[in-house]
């Protein structure tokens, strides 16, 4: 397969992925992946009325014969490497909004980083990172 995306769609295809790998699309994933879109620098330039687009094509994407292997192998085809990491921390921002990680969430994300070919330790740092941003005042 030929097929590639922007740099930009495939950031959001890995934010989608990780949305909807519990089989559901929770609407505050889905509002927390338009506000990255339209605050992070990596975006700038995007048509954030594109995003409902892009998130629609990648559900068709997974639920053709391409499947998940196939949107994780144009994800990687579509990303300069320097984007790696970038896509990892995405996957993970969407999946800790609720404050727990699912089993799915977890397999997908180990997925993902063996196909982009990222280290556990970078990984560790990232899913640390937003252990910290999430976490509440206890009481």
């Amino acid at each position: 397969m030929s097929k590639t995306v922007t740099a930009e769609e495939a950031l959001i295809y890995t934010m989608v992925m990780a949305s909807a790998v519990d089989s559901q699309m929770h609407d505050d994933e889905l509002g927390h992946i338009g506000t990255l879109v339209k605050s992070l620098p990596v975006f700038d330039g995007f048509d954030v009325d594109a995003i409902l687009v892009v998130s629609q094509d990648c559900s068709k994407l997974l639920a053709s014969d391409l499947g998940l292997d196939g949107v994780l192998d144009l994800i990687r085809r579509s990303l300069p490497e320097t984007l790696h990491d970038t896509a990892y921390a995405l996957a993970v921002e969407v999946a800790a909004v609720d404050l727990r990680l699912t089993r799915e969430e977890l397999r997908l994300l180990a997925r993902l980083r063996d196909t982009l070919s990222l280290d556990k330790l970078t990984c560790a740092a990232i899913e640390r990172s937003a252990i910290a941003r999430y976490r509440r005042i206890p009481g």
